[in-house]
């Protein structure tokens, strides 16, 4: 495990675009983006193909590529956020030189399509990674404030903290309308399955990291906790089979635990459906499972650390802490 540099005041944040361009972010968002980092007392800057785009609103391979290396060999840039999700990211996996990486360990954060590459750098490399806010979620007026502290939890602090969702939450397209959000009561962490367990971080996107089935990208599954969520494309037998495809991988039956972010209401999984599919794998019995937690496609989104130590323990009210990252 490799545990990149804390961030501190004043410190250089680079924008790379691995999967989506920089220029479907609206001028205005980008104002607000650049305003929430310069509040956390970081500097941005932005690689240079960010705003190619093409037909796929993404640049080529080697753009992409080109600009991560020069990210992670920039001395002065201590951590690497993504413009947004997207769909081909896996696309330049085997291009990526991962000797840079792991010669040059700094904070790598995203989420969504980033899914394949935070868990791909951390496989290849050791290099802890991190799934939470992209550049454009910073963009959000509202909403915003529980993201922002566990991002500075995550990424400006070594200290262990706890997972744990707030009051209220939202699934709604806010970039399109900042003032005219819905929030919705949290119900709170959920246990499907009690128990307590310490294990190594993976996950993300599920349909996204299932994209490293099979290939030289994929972590390992052997002592690990599952942190898994998935978008309103997918629906309840699309995340079934996509589940279960997970569970036929590699050394499954060394996972210590699963944590499952909150679905959004159009993928249409409700708590009950949710509950009928983990019920129904024989091989999720035993395991600790908890879910709707705060992280994934809806707001607020928590931090976690793709390749650090999670403690579950569903019998305290910090269920959820993150001992290592």
């Amino acid at each position: 495990m490799l545990i990149p540099q804390k961030l501190k005041a004043g410190d250089e944040v680079r924008v790379v675009a691995p999967s989506r361009s920089l220029a479907i972010i609206s001028q205005e968002n980008r104002a607000l983006a650049n305003k929430r980092f310069t509040e956390l007392g970081l500097t941005l800057s932005f690689s240079k193909h960010c705003e190619v785009i093409d037909e796929f609103a993404s640049s080529s391979i080697e753009e992409r590529v080109q600009d991560l290396h020069d990210a992670f060999l920039d001395k002065n840039v201590k951590a690497i956020f993504t413009v947004i999700g997207g769909h081909n990211v896996n696309q330049i996996l085997q291009y990526l030189d991962y000797s840079i990486v792991k010669n040059n360990p700094k904070i790598f954060c995203g989420f969504s399509d980033t899914t394949a590459l935070s868990n791909a750098l951390f496989h290849k490399t050791g290099l802890v990674t991190y799934s939470g806010p992209s550049y454009s979620t910073l963009s959000m007026l509202k909403g915003l404030d529980h993201s922002l502290g566990y991002l500075k939890k995550a990424l400006f602090s070594g200290e262990r903290y706890a997972i744990e969702n707030t009051n209220e939450w939202s699934d709604d397209a806010w970039y399109l309308d900042q003032e005219s959000r819905v929030f919705y009561q949290d119900e709170g962490i959920k246990v499907l399955n009690e128990g307590a367990v310490e294990g190594t971080i993976i996950g993300g996107n599920l349909c996204t990291l299932n994209l490293l089935q099979g290939t030289d990208f994929m972590p390992s599954l052997v002592d690990t906790v599952l942190f898994l969520e998935d978008d309103e494309l997918t629906f309840p037998e699309n995340f079934d089979r996509d589940l279960q495809s997970l569970i036929h991988q590699r050394d499954f039956d060394k996972v210590k635990g699963l944590v499952i972010g909150r679905f959004q209401k159009k993928s249409q999984i409700a708590e009950a459906l949710l509950i009928k599919i983990l019920k129904s794998k024989k091989e999720l019995e035993g395991l600790p499972i908890l879910y709707d937690v705060s992280f994934g496609h809806t707001t607020p989104h928590v931090t976690f650390p793709i390749g650090g130590k999670v403690r579950i323990d569903t019998s305290q009210n910090n269920k959820i802490v993150i001992l290592e990252h």
